[in-house]
């Protein structure tokens, strides 16, 4: 078998807009018929640009290989352009390709990636989500302690059991800082009404988004500890695994961090440093499902749990499920919500989801299948990024 094609998708994602501006998707086609899915996640470029870095990359590394070398097509990829280092931009494309391999192997054998990689492990996955707005709110969500609350009540009814937030305030392209008295306070009083609004029925996952020093994490984790809050994640910004360690060192709340990471050689940093109790790589740029298993096997050895990131299309999602199902150290895995909305509408059939749990599919590959109609039919027009960070100083 031999790759001999890819499609691309840049898909607008329409509001609310959960999982971010909108989702990359490719497809690599075989000589046997067979297609498989991958996903790109937030390269620090348009989308319309990424698309040609896609077809760029999988032209002079990719076509005329076999999609169950997989290994041979992440090295090529990788040392391309002499580049051989963790380049953010080169992982994530290959992320998308590399996942798409896997699914077109899975088709081949009729087995779920899982089933290539050690097999089930877990009959269901816990997941969490943010805590969103909704219309009709007369408030803010991500500023507003007592809507939170509520809205944390609400969750628990859909039976989640654990819930993300984070009130620390606008993250910087100049962080990390101290954060003032008010944004401190702030970040208290949510921890505070949430565990008040949950009791022991749910987890707290307080998020920041490398917003401090790592004096800056210390002293707020001091202010949180009371609240016992299942992780702090990504307190400092993601350069410097040392003093993410001595976050780590300085609080009783396990650190979890590696949404920016790529490959194996970075996330090693982490475990050496003592730096994370929780890794959280995202497939759709650490370097694809194998890399990220290879990561998951990593931090076994250091007594280390998983749980993958997504803020991003259900491609990346189901990748995700897949390496979760397979891997000892999972922890629990990133939701939007509940799976619904357009991260349903966007696949024929959409992730299985029950009581704050997903159920592995039994699909082959992947276990899910692009609706090339509604792809088509909601492109990308816009001008921002995935993501994007204020580009200001905060506080000044």
């Amino acid at each position: 078998m031999k790759i001999t094609d890819v499609k691309t998708f840049v898909v607008g994602n329409p509001p609310p807009g959960f999982g971010g501006r909108y989702f990359v998707f490719l497809k690599l086609i075989t000589d046997e018929g067979i297609e498989g899915l991958g996903e790109v996640y937030s390269l620090p470029y348009h989308p319309r640009v990424v698309e040609q870095m896609v077809k760029d990359v999988v032209e002079r590394c990719v076509i005329g290989k076999d999609p169950y070398d997989t290994e041979r097509i992440w090295r090529s990829v990788y040392g391309s352009g002499f580049i051989q280092r963790p380049d953010i931009s080169t992982m994530g494309i290959l992320s998308g390709i590399e996942m798409a391999c896997w699914d077109i192997v899975g088709k081949d054998v009729n087995k779920p990636v899982y089933k290539l990689l050690g097999g089930q492990v877990h009959e269901k996955l816990r997941s969490y989500t943010y805590i969103y707005p909704k219309d009709g709110d007369k408030t803010n969500v991500y500023a507003d302690p007592v809507l939170a609350a509520e809205r944390a009540a609400e969750y628990l009814k859909m039976g989640f059991t654990a819930l993300k937030f984070d009130p620390a305030g606008p993250y910087s392209i100049y962080d990390g800082r101290q954060l003032s008295l008010t944004e401190l306070d702030r970040s208290e009083t949510f921890c505070r009404m949430l565990r008040e609004a949950v009791g022991t029925q749910a987890d707290l996952l307080f998020g920041t988004h490398g917003q401090m020093s790592a004096a800056g994490a210390i002293r707020l984790a001091r202010r949180l500890e009371k609240y016992d809050p299942l992780w702090f994640e990504e307190p400092i910004p993601p350069d410097n695994q040392r003093e993410m360690g001595k976050v780590a060192r300085g609080t009783t709340i396990p650190v979890a961090c590696g949404e920016r990471l790529t490959t194996k050689w970075e996330f090693v940093r982490v475990l050496e440093e003592g730096a994370a109790a929780i890794l959280q790589m995202n497939l759709g740029r650490v370097g694809g499902i194998l890399e990220g298993k290879k990561i998951a096997s990593m931090a076994e050895a250091y007594h280390v749990q998983i749980a993958p990131h997504l803020y991003c299309g259900p491609v990346v999602g189901a990748a995700n499920i897949q390496l979760a199902t397979c891997s000892p150290n999972f922890l629990i895995q990133e939701s939007i919500l509940d799976w619904q909305g357009f991260h349903s509408q966007i696949l024929k059939k959409p992730i299985a989801w029950q009581d704050g749990y997903i159920i592995p599919p039994t699909a082959p590959g992947l276990g899910v299948e692009l609706d090339e109609d509604v792809a088509r039919a909601h492109p990308y027009t816009g001008t921002m990024l995935h993501l994007d960070m204020t580009h200001e100083p905060i506080g000044v």
